[in-house]
């Protein structure tokens, strides 16, 4: 984990107001970061990077079948055929959580399901959350500490 090492910094500063000489000594402790070998970091950041490209991907396929789902029900697919039953029986787990939070838009045969664009709106809100916390578990430098604490 984090090694707390110290190491001291001394910084003098000189000032002459006339025949004066005054001397101020400031110490500060610098703490020294010890991350671990390069390769166990290499490593963790590695399966870190690979579970974003999890999240992302498990997210695309949840987004692609909802908005299946939203396109086949705005053009009135025929529910009974192959391909509309299956886009309907696979997205409907994760449409179902969200069902009646708003009314459906109906117009002759054409469905607006307003619920299942809520639903993918979430699931993307999720992936990104999940993201996020495991920006908060990766491994850090000193360097890119430095950079980002600079950038705010």
């Amino acid at each position: 984990m984090l090694d707390l090492q110290t190491q001291t910094r001394e910084q003098t500063t000189v000032s002459t107001p006339t025949t004066q000489q005054t001397i101020q000594r400031t110490r500060g402790v610098v703490p020294q970061v010890e991350t671990g070998s390069p390769q166990r970091v290499y490593q963790t950041k590695k399966a870190i990077f690979r579970t974003y490209q999890v999240i992302w991907y498990i997210l695309g396929i949840i987004e692609v079948l909802l908005g299946f789902r939203i396109l086949l029900k705005m053009l009135g697919a025929n529910a009974d055929s192959g391909f509309t039953s299956l886009i309907y029986a696979v997205s409907n787990p994760f449409a179902l959580p969200f069902s009646g939070i708003v009314g459906a838009t109906v117009s002759s045969r054409m469905i607006i399901e307003w619920s299942t664009l809520i639903a993918m709106a979430v699931y993307a809100v999720i992936a990104y959350g999940l993201v996020a916390l495991f920006q908060l578990v990766k491994p850090t430098d000193q360097e890119e500490v430095e950079k980002t604490v600079d950038n705010t």
